[in-house]
């Protein structure tokens, strides 16, 4: 299917490209500002999709809001009658359509000269879009979520005028989902299409939410960050993060027995960390009443030794780095596992408790002597 999509270049533009570029049964065709419009006819040879996003949201001149959306739309709309394209168009407009003032003018005269094409029995989409957010989007030009994320990730300050206005967000990976519904037939081409789900959230809300996601670099916290709005506004902040920062280096606490290292903290899922250990050294040798923990060697040879607190009951087993098995520590029983290899032991651990020096659940009672 050969594709023509125009404004190429712009935010929504470079992430309809990737997922195109993703599949071998399509071929794109763009159109930029480095085109003009009496190029139209011979760009729309053969095109049978027309993803029409290219547009003007903040002139120099108030003006070219009129060349540059109702204008160009009516532009490509003559060009595909003058050609006879019948190719299904989807047009990104904006909920501001439905306002008085210039911007939102001249973007319902462009959906109008382009649902005009319904009449000759070309397929027409048009989505009113709120606030677009994801990666590529211009900081400092016309999204918050762009000029919020840009600021806070190289420590400049952000202008918040009203912490407590509404904004409505879309997910660019959702509206891209639409359009390729759109593409494959998967969707019924409505005149006016809508993208679910829109997220609402504060301006100070927002700030807020950035401002954790820079700061769990410092206390390890991570957000909950896998599902809904916190994934997506997660997965944007990340996408400014210059390159020189792509690493960040965690504290590492060591002794002669090894290295303890801290990896991720959870607000209510516990936290994730390692530790090392030389040949023959014991570590452990302390009970819980409620905290349990999951350990997993990943390299070495380790003896796991229990003993319950109450009946004395005593148990020990082993696993290897060769052989992934997950050893759970049980309330009652105090525990401690000692390197039997002939190098260093690497072992994961997760607690499902951030650890908390006030009330750290953790008494100690050593099964063994511990080696000094």
């Amino acid at each position: 299917m050969r594709v023509l999509v125009t404004g190429a270049n712009g935010f929504i533009g470079k992430n309809l490209l990737v997922h195109l570029a993703e599949r071998k049964d399509i071929e794109v065709v763009r159109f930029t500002r480095e085109h003009s419009a009496s190029e139209l006819p011979t760009i729309l040879e053969g095109v049978q999709f027309v993803f029409h996003l290219a547009g003007i949201n903040r002139p120099q001149d108030p003006a070219d809001f009129t060349t540059g959306n109702g204008g160009l739309s009516q532009q490509l709309a003559d060009a595909m009658l003058a050609t006879g394209c019948k190719a299904p168009v989807v047009y990104t407009s904006s909920i501001q359509a439905e306002l008085a003032n210039p911007y939102g003018v001249s973007k319902r005269a462009a959906e109008d000269a382009l649902l005009a094409l319904r009449e000759h029995d070309v397929p027409v989409s048009v989505f009113r879009l709120p606030n677009v957010f994801g990666k590529w989007a211009k900081p400092n030009y016309n999204s918050a979520v762009a000029t919020f994320c840009h600021n806070i990730v190289n420590d400049l300050p952000i202008q918040i005028n009203d912490p407590a206005a509404v904004i409505n967000l879309v997910y660019v990976d959702d509206v891209i989902e639409h359009f390729l519904g759109l593409l494959d037939g998967e969707r019924m081409r409505q005149a006016y299409e809508t993208v679910q789900p829109v997220y609402q959230i504060t301006v100070g809300e927002l700030a807020e939410q950035l401002y954790r996601f820079r700061d769990s670099r410092q206390n390890l916290v991570t957000e909950r960050v896998g599902t809904g709005l916190v994934r997506a506004l997660y997965s944007t902040y990340l996408s400014y993060v210059p390159k020189e920062h792509f690493s960040y280096e965690l504290p590492k606490h060591g002794d002669p027995r090894g290295v303890f290292v801290e990896m991720l903290k959870t607000p209510d899922a516990g936290q994730f960390s390692y530790f090392t250990a030389h040949p023959g050294i014991t570590r452990g040798g302390h009970y819980h009443h409620t905290k349990t923990e999951k350990f997993l060697v990943i390299k070495g040879k380790a003896s796991f030794k229990f003993r319950h607190m109450h009946t004395g009951e005593f148990y020990e087993l082993e696993t290897t780095g060769e052989n992934p098995e997950i050893v759970e520590t049980m309330p009652g029983w105090t525990h401690d596992i000692t390197n039997i290899g002939d190098d260093e032991m690497i072992v994961m651990l997760w607690a499902n408790e951030i650890f908390d020096r006030e009330k750290p659940d953790t008494y100690a009672c050593p099964l063994t002597p511990v080696a000094q």
